[in-house]
């Protein structure tokens, strides 16, 4: 019997995997992989406002950076054009550019733009957690308390809405207060499916969401929110998790900075965000570690 045993325990291992129901109830347990914000975690660290206007400060210089590659977007909205040449023009003189020909401006990486807009870069890196894979750090400058330091990408589900088979094996999954779901895993199938909502959505030359992260080409720097390990009793949590709902009057050219996109195409509702929020000042060479339980007040 104790052979019999032994051989049936085999053909279930090499089995269970297969199973459906066997994976939809060891996911359930398994809760601790999961990132989220408790449901008591209702006081956010700094206000909506605050998200916001960092967001634009930071997508608004990027788009100032790349100034001549949006030259068919501009074509359509020339009022905005207008303001961004002001822009731009006051962007010069600050760099001591004395052309005034946009086409002949200093481009900058994406690293650099964040750099001289909020004082701080950050990158993907092995981190500094043994077995812990990819981190991310602040490589250059410094982070106040209070600031936005990085954003959650991914493809943003209703808790009806279907993500089993992208859920299996993935570490990436995002669970917000009111079970709305972000898949932040940029390889295999979520990969696809967030590529595939993303060109779904797009309006003519004006992009709703930003693909990049999906490379190692990032044109959203602050975009690596993914990577943050959790913490340790040996690395405290210094960022903590933050939902923001993008406004309607989000501007329409800066869309393609923004690293979520809808799952459902026919949802008339504002596109969820999660950023990840300074818990206290964080210096050059600082790994970034969230907490996935810890309610912050």
């Amino acid at each position: 019997p104790a052979a019999m045993l032994r051989a049936l325990r085999r053909r279930w291992d090499a089995y269970k995997y297969r199973f459906v129901p066997w994976l939809a109830l060891n996911l359930r347990r398994k809760r601790r992989t999961l990132r989220y914000v408790p449901e008591s975690s209702q006081d956010k660290i700094i206000s909506d406002e605050d998200v916001f206007e960092t967001l634009l400060k930071v997508f608004k210089a990027l788009f100032i950076n790349d100034f001549s590659r949006h030259a068919h977007i501009l074509a359509l909205l020339p009022e905005i054009k207008c303001k961004y040449l002001e822009l731009l023009t006051v962007e010069q003189k600050r760099s001591k550019v004395n052309s005034c020909n946009h086409q002949s401006q200093h481009v900058f990486s994406p690293e650099e733009v964040l750099l001289n807009t909020l004082g701080f870069a950050v990158s993907r890196d092995r981190s500094s957690l043994m077995s812990a894979g990819t981190g991310v750090f602040v490589t250059k400058g410094f982070v106040p308390k209070g600031m936005v330091v990085s954003m959650y990408p991914g493809t943003v589900y209703r808790k009806h809405e279907p993500i089993f088979f992208q859920s299996l094996g993935n570490p990436f999954i995002f669970r917000c207060i009111d079970g709305v779901l972000i898949d932040g895993n940029d390889k295999g199938l979520s990969r696809s499916v967030y590529r595939s909502c993303s060109r779904r959505d797009q309006l003519g030359p004006f992009q709703m969401s930003d693909e990049s992260w999906l490379t190692a080409a990032l044109q959203n720097p602050l975009a690596v929110g993914q990577y943050v390990n959790n913490c340790s009793h040996e690395k405290a949590a210094n960022v903590c998790y933050q939902e923001f709902d993008v406004p309607g009057y989000f501007p329409v050219e800066l869309k393609q900075y923004l690293p979520n996109i809808v799952y459902s195409h026919d949802i008339e509702s504002h596109p969820r965000c999660v950023v990840l929020v300074a818990l206290k000042d964080i210096k050059q060479g600082e790994e970034l570690f969230s907490n996935y339980y810890t309610v912050v007040g």
